[in-house]
């Protein structure tokens, strides 16, 4: 059987099906967003609709016509957003709203009471400033639910590879996965990353106490392996169960760098991380590793909370 996408309270799942929503705006980004949207392994009951915002960076304190033509380009945006969605989701609507991006886009999420947001990592050309620009931050720290930030649009979507630390992020970003659709030759590379033990200015003591205390840093290292080996086994085991092809592996290392190092090796489509924190906490505080992954990550990344 087939894992069921963990969703926060109050979002669409079950017999009504998965809500996401997609943000768009008319860039490049925004583009690679849909589109991977489109590509992406959803459940087969995923219901997506999108949002464009009206009010943004580029019409603040406008003459109205300049506005009113905005508001013709963001309607060509939405209507073009909506027939590349209906090629795959025929009853997907595409709302504009009139507030800010970051508004527009939870407040949207809220009323379709939306399991997923996906958004691009910025705008571009005149759209540049409103979308890690500070919108895709903003929805990042505000959203309750899992955010998919696209930089651009990955040939396919077939490897995942999920950063797992033990943590319950880490569980749930798991959870996450395994509820959804294996593509054909779809496969999960977990990674485990243990940070050098390192005991500092060793230069001055005796030959033999800097032996042991080398001693020590080995064990201890050898203990945190064997300790991040059983947490991607678990992990490994609910993605099996769900009919996924996993692969495991152990790093020693900056987290960060040897996370993105897995991504490169494993020729992954898609980064999947744990948001760091739990509740209010954590909608504030997604962590380093995720907030190293979103600005450096080649493909993209899901923060998942």
């Amino acid at each position: 059987m087939r894992g069921a996408l963990e969703a926060p309270a109050g979002a669409v799942t079950g017999a009504s099906g998965l809500s996401v929503l997609v943000a768009t705006d008319g860039s490049r980004h925004a583009r690679a967003a849909v589109a991977t949207t489109l590509a992406f392994p959803w459940p087969a009951d995923t219901r997506v609709n999108g949002v464009v915002a009206l009010r943004t960076a580029s019409t603040r304190g406008r003459p109205r016509y300049v506005v009113e033509a905005f508001e013709r380009a963001f309607a060509r945006v939405a209507r073009a957003s909506r027939q590349a969605l209906a090629r795959r989701w025929p009853d997907a609507d595409v709302a504009i709203v009139d507030a800010r991006p970051r508004d527009a886009i939870l407040a949207e999420a809220q009323r379709r009471r939306a399991a997923v947001i996906v958004l691009g990592s910025r705008g571009h050309g005149v759209f540049r400033r409103i979308v890690l620009g500070s919108v895709s931050r903003g929805v990042l720290r505000g959203a309750r639910c899992p955010v998919l930030v696209v930089r651009r649009r990955p040939r396919e979507i077939r490897r995942f590879v999920i950063g797992i630390d033990g943590s319950r992020g880490a569980r749930r970003a798991t959870r996450f996965v395994a509820g959804l659709i294996p593509p054909r030759a779809g496969r999960v590379v977990l990674v485990g990353v243990v940070e050098p033990h390192t005991i500092l200015s060793m230069g001055l003591m005796p030959t033999a106490v800097r032996a042991a205390l080398r001693a020590e840093e080995r064990e201890v290292e050898a203990a945190r392996m064997a300790k991040a080996r059983v947490e991607l086994e678990a992990a490994a085991g609910d993605l099996r169960r769900t009919g996924w092809t996993v692969e495991t592996t152990v790093r020693s290392g900056a987290p960060l760098h040897e996370l993105l190092g897995a991504v490169d090796a494993a020729r992954g489509d898609v980064l999947v991380v744990g948001a760091r924190g739990a509740g209010r906490v954590e909608r504030l505080l997604l962590g380093s590793v995720a907030e190293g992954a979103l600005n450096q990550a080649r493909v993209p990344v899901l923060v998942v909370k």
